[in-house]
């Protein structure tokens, strides 16, 4: 049987690679309390998870 765990290889792997776009400070919600509970009073990061794509509902 064949051994998919890839041991031998994993040292040639680079630790991690990032991609950080860049964000542009439009405000602050206008409702903070509606805010704070989506967990961020900045409208930009907020991105509920739908299981599926980033996209605001």
């Amino acid at each position: 049987m064949k051994d998919y765990m890839y041991r031998d290889t994993i040292d040639k792997f680079p630790i991690a690679m990032a991609y950080v776009p860049w964000q542009h400070f439009n405000g602050i919600c206008d409702n903070l309390e509606e805010g704070y509970c989506a967990g961020t009073i900045f409208p930009e990061l907020d991105k509920p998870f739908t299981g599926r794509r980033c996209c605001k509902s």
